[in-house]
């Protein structure tokens, strides 16, 4: 019925930006996974001979961050590969299940700690203060060396990255908080202060866990990015010479930095499509830094099946 009249003008235009960053992440991430992994390790054992709650919550959490950088670093080595014919987008995709992964164990190991310190604030035990203090303060220094690494990556655009970041922020927290505990029950004897930092570091953790899932999940779920307005976008196509109507707005994200774009116009006969092709690309990637587009030219004239859809 009524698409035979319809011009139908594809365009896809690529954008690399993505890239620019992948090297320098990869470094960073590979080298803050390195630091984490070797003292979660150093924190497991001290966390059992000093009998402390807080320092094993902390490497709980040097657990998953060392997971969360393992996962990233593994995104972006996989995001690299060439994009086949079952997979037209390459698998840039999986640097998104890596982030939805992260948040959901931070959810889970948060949700331990909190079980276990309500047994602890009930019973607190013995902890060896000063071995504690000891460990979470060199735990400390780790996770501003990997925290200064990670900066240097790019943890605004990449979601992948922020993730990975957040863990290793949440940790540096962490071992704040393990500090203060030791130094209470060092002069105060105050053995709660132990499982009531790991409280504080399951609260942080449960956040940041939260957030990363939130957003991987919307990613995931082709939701429109949080930076794009499409009644804006709409407004703004419209304004165009020529144009009449925009419908089938479509805006996804294939990874966090990359996002996709596609539409109808609806133009008058007499247009030039190759110019009102040309001006709505322009637009997309002037104002909103869209370079990944679909648009369809459709004709006024021509009959549409959806009536809302035509003028």
């Amino acid at each position: 019925m009524g698409h035979s009249h319809h011009d139908h003008h594809h365009n896809h235009s690529h954008s690399h930006g993505h890239h620019h960053h992948g090297t320098g992440n990869k470094k960073a991430l590979r080298l803050s996974f390195i630091l984490i992994a070797a003292y979660m390790i150093v924190e497991v054992i001290a966390g059992i001979l000093t009998n402390s709650l807080a320092l094993l919550s902390d490497a709980g959490h040097m657990l998953s961050d060392a997971a969360a950088l393992g996962l990233s670093y593994a995104a972006l080595t996989f995001g690299e590969k060439k994009a086949t014919l079952t997979k037209t987008f390459g698998y840039k995709r999986f640097e998104i299940l890596a982030a939805f992964i992260n948040g959901m164990t931070l959810v889970v190991i948060s949700l331990y700690i909190f079980w276990e310190a309500y047994h602890r604030l009930m019973d607190p035990p013995e902890v060896a203060s000063s071995g504690m203090l000891v460990i979470s303060s060199i735990g400390l220094v780790v996770n501003i060396a990997a925290a200064f690494i990670l900066m240097k990556g790019d943890t605004s655009g990449n979601l992948n990255v922020r993730s990975a970041f957040l863990h290793v922020l949440g940790d540096m927290l962490g071992s704040f908080g393990a500090i203060i505990a030791a130094l209470l029950m060092m002069f105060f004897g105050w053995n709660i202060a132990d499982p009531i930092a790991s409280i504080i570091v399951a609260l942080l953790i449960i956040i940041s866990g939260w957030r990363v899932t939130k957003d991987s999940f919307h990613v995931l779920m082709e939701g429109t990015p949080a930076n794009l307005d499409m009644n804006k976008i709409k407004e703004t196509l419209l304004s165009l010479n020529h144009v009449n109507d925009v419908h089938d707005l479509h805006a996804w994200s294939i990874t966090s930095d990359f996002p996709a774009f596609s539409c109808h116009l609806v133009v008058n006969p007499e247009a030039n499509y190759d110019e009102v092709l040309a001006s709505a690309k322009k637009l997309l990637h002037d104002h909103f830094h869209i370079d990944h587009t679909t648009i369809q030219l459709d004709k006024s004239d021509s009959r549409c099946i959806d009536r809302d859809h035509c003028n």
